[in-house]
């Protein structure tokens, strides 16, 4: 980008005598990657494509819908189907076609993330889920990439800037200094569940793309080691000083070997999504594409002859998993404890491309109940 031919579009923002010609230049330079084009990442990314910032990554994997109109403002009604990644690129580039926008319309998951992650100078987490806060925190602290974080919920919003580095003296804290472990599943709502009023991810989104300029210029003063708490009913703010703890930094995966090795839902599920139910069991039963897989040891009774099967027993299971190659797997054992423990292997091994069950209160429950 020629700054002499940008003067009309950049000329308010560098007449700051704090920014100028030399901190449009960095925001030139800069690459940034915004994960979430929803309800934080729309006001982020409008305002970051027209600071002008030289590259910025969009990765979501979803699909614009009704619901999301009342906040994410970026898209319109006739975008309704369109996948966000690929819709937002388009709206962008109109806005800003001096800058280069690249899309990641796709999962960002255990194994991709880092890749995409490394390529970027700042990271922002515009996700709505904690697997992805985890992920994306744990990832970030890896590749040793600043986090601008941003959460909503009803009427509050939080930002923070986690695993900064740069400044001498002070270790950087990240997600897990203020929330060491995941919550289970249903022990604290989402937005879907809880709601939210429309404006707050606009508030807290600028606020992220605010945090994030700042980072790149060096102006100001960022949110660095800091957590902004705003209640958009009263216009309250609260900050809350972030320390670097050396008990959560053994949470995080020691290298990417284990970091992709790393189940993320499932560390942040209690469990239940592997858990088959004997009514949805007897209608699998039929489908040939689905391997059904009985981990106990050999000789164990009772004998299974009701359906086809194969017998991996559990003490042998994860030398011999990768020889099941089926997309759906359905495992069973006697009571349903080393038939889950199996599930969880497949899954820290495959993530979400395979579809794993564990028949619930195992097979001795299934016989039970077709007899009565």
């Amino acid at each position: 980008m020629d700054l002499s031919s940008s003067n009309d579009r950049y000329k308010r923002q560098v007449s700051l005598k704090e920014l100028g010609k030399s901190g449009q230049q960095k925001l030139q330079q800069a690459r940034v990657l915004v994960i979430g084009a929803g309800g934080l990442g729309c006001p982020a990314l409008q305002y970051l494509v027209g600071a002008g910032v030289g590259t910025v990554g969009i990765a979501d994997h979803d699909t614009i819908s009704l619901s999301n109109l009342h906040r994410q403002v970026l898209y319109s009604t006739y975008d309704i189907g369109l996948t966000k990644a690929l819709r937002a690129a388009d709206i962008l580039g109109r806005l800003n076609p001096e800058i280069d926008i690249i899309t990641y319309n796709e999962r960002l998951s255990a194994e991709n993330a880092l890749c995409i992650i490394s390529e970027y100078d700042i990271i922002l987490d515009g996700t709505d889920n904690f697997a992805s806060r985890y992920m994306i925190n744990d990832a970030c602290v890896l590749l040793d990439k600043p986090l601008v974080y941003g959460a909503i919920s009803r009427f509050e919003g939080q930002v923070a800037i986690f695993n900064y580095r740069k400044i001498l003296g002070i270790s950087p804290a990240n997600y897990r200094d203020l929330f060491p472990r995941p919550p289970k599943d249903g022990e604290i709502q989402n937005c879907e569940e809880a709601g939210v009023l429309g404006v707050l991810p606009g508030i807290i989104g600028t606020m992220m793309a605010n945090e994030t300029i700042k980072l790149i210029t060096g102006i100001g003063d960022p949110l660095i080691n800091r957590l902004l708490t705003y209640n958009s009913l009263n216009n309250q703010m609260y900050e809350l000083e972030l320390q670097a703890k050396q008990e959560t930094r053994s949470l995080i995966p020691a290298d990417a070997a284990e970091f992709n090795r790393c189940n993320y839902d499932l560390l942040c599920s209690t469990g239940l999504q592997f858990e088959l139910d004997t009514a949805l069991f007897d209608r699998m039963l039929n489908d040939r594409n689905i391997a059904i897989i009985d981990v106990r040891e050999i000789g164990e009774m009772p004998l299974i002859t009701e359906f086809e099967h194969a017998q991996i027993p559990l003490s042998q299971f994860r030398d011999k998993m990768s020889t099941i190659q089926s997309d759906t797997i359905v495992i069973f054992c006697q009571t349903g404890k080393r038939s889950f423990t199996a599930a969880k292997l497949l899954a820290d091994q495959y993530g979400s491309s395979k579809k794993i069950h564990s028949l619930k209160g195992g097979i001795m429950n299934w016989k039970k109940l077709k007899h009565t």
